[in-house]
């Protein structure tokens, strides 16, 4: 991902849409074939010498101009005919994003790939829901993977669906009018480069674009960030149903021997909110005077090819966190047990209104029942069977049917085959 965001990669594609613009205008006989067959030939760059000569012009694309002419000779007169630094600078960073896409689309389904294996791998291990962090009703560690697993299949949607708004150049000029240079070499370069032309442009392809784009990478880093904070919470000392994975020689605190802290986890949660901050400047970055300004060229400059490679490491990241995840099924067995049962109370109280129970005594009863066992007074079957509004309705052996975990998996099957996780 560096590579594409380096300069070296950069002059690459400017000194590419130059050539392609001269060999277009050769094919429409608007300059001489032989110059541009010297241009394609000959064309050079030199990153110090740009550096150096942009010392002078403090204009970046001049700089190169300049220093290509030099490798170019007589021929070099057509190069930039017609053009815009602009046309230069969007075509090029559309190519980039275009190219970071790519790899990150590669990345979200490594990262697929590893959370679909782990899915199927515990897709019957018991653990308990949580809602408010307290114990709701039981699920399988598997289920919350598979959460995870269509989460980032969502973010391969949005990544695909930006990357055809954000793969647009435009060869269209000083105000986009195709006043100098004719709309079909616009065409020619864009296909070459494997993008789109812009319906229409200003000087500069239009920044919503580019705002869609960061807020999407922003979307994906806040789903990184959200699965991190469920492996933190659940490697907590009083939980500790899974745990990140800590190496040989690996060391928690300059302080306590003891600890084994989920640093990765904390770094994905920490850069998600440098990445969501850069979304806020795209979208600030809309907002440009008349054709354009250059308020958001020194921005972008930071923020996308920042975002891109951050974004890359993450999920890079993330996919080793999920693939060494540490996962302790009898830990889960565990705090399954701490509550008793009472995450049967629906069954329960289901049952009662099927039997003919109105609602409000229903959830009553079934609530007494509950609050003995919270205060420790035997499992919430045991005092289900003695609440004499539930006994009446319920027999102990239908009671004990309904405190079953089979009841909360019998749609596990479905769920895996909807999702593709067979």
């Amino acid at each position: 991902m560096s590579k594409i965001w380096s300069d070296q990669r950069k002059f690459e594609i400017w000194l590419e849409i130059e050539v392609l613009a001269c060999e277009a205008m050769a094919e429409l006989c608007q300059i001489p074939k032989k110059d541009a067959a010297e241009i394609r030939k000959r064309a050079r760059f030199s990153i110090p010498k740009i550096l150096e000569i942009e010392k002078r012009t403090n204009h970046d694309v001049i700089a190169f101009l300049e220093n290509v002419a030099e490798s170019v000779g007589p021929a070099s007169r057509w190069i930039h005919q017609g053009l815009t630094s602009s046309d230069i600078l969007d075509t090029t960073l559309a190519a980039q994003l275009n190219e970071s896409c790519q790899i990150l689309l590669d990345d979200l389904e490594a990262l697929r790939s590893v959370i679909g294996d782990q899915a199927r791998r515990y897709k019957m291990t018991p653990m308990i829901g949580r809602s408010h962090g307290v114990h709701a009703e039981p699920i399988t560690f598997g289920l919350k993977l598979a959460l995870m697993y269509d989460e980032f299949g969502r973010a391969v949607e949005r990544l695909t669906e930006t990357r055809e708004r954000i793969r647009v150049g435009k060869i269209s000029g000083a105000v986009g009018t195709h006043a100098h240079i004719d709309p079909k070499i616009e065409r020619a370069v864009c296909e070459r480069l494997g993008l789109k032309p812009a319906k229409l442009s200003t000087q500069i392809v239009q920044r919503d674009r580019h705002a869609e784009f960061m807020t999407t990478l922003a979307v994906i880093a806040s789903s990184i960030d959200r699965w991190a904070t469920e492996f933190r919470h659940l490697q907590r000392t009083e939980v500790l149903e899974v745990e990140e994975f800590f190496g040989e020689g690996q060391k928690g605190s300059s302080a306590m021997p003891h600890k084994r802290n989920p640093i990765t986890n904390e770094r994905l949660s920490g850069l998600a909110r440098v990445i969501r901050g850069n979304a806020v400047v795209a979208l600030e970055n809309v907002a440009l005077w008349h054709e354009r300004d250059i308020s958001h060229s020194s921005a972008e400059r930071i923020i996308l090819p920042d975002s891109c490679i951050l974004l890359d490491y993450m999920l890079a990241k993330l996919c080793d966190v999920v693939e060494k995840l540490q996962v302790y099924p009898d830990r889960m067995t565990e705090n399954l047990a701490l509550t008793k049962g009472l995450y049967f109370s629906q069954s329960i109280l289901l049952a009662l209104t099927r039997a003919g129970t109105e609602r409000k005594n229903a959830y009553e009863a079934v609530q007494r029942a509950a609050m003995k066992t919270w205060k420790g007074d035997g499992t919430f079957a045991e005092n289900a069977k003695g609440e004499p509004e539930i006994a009446a309705r319920l027999s102990p052996e239908e009671i004990d049917r309904l405190c079953s975990l089979d009841i909360h998996f019998k749609h596990l099957d479905a769920t895996f085959k909807a999702l593709g996780l067979e």
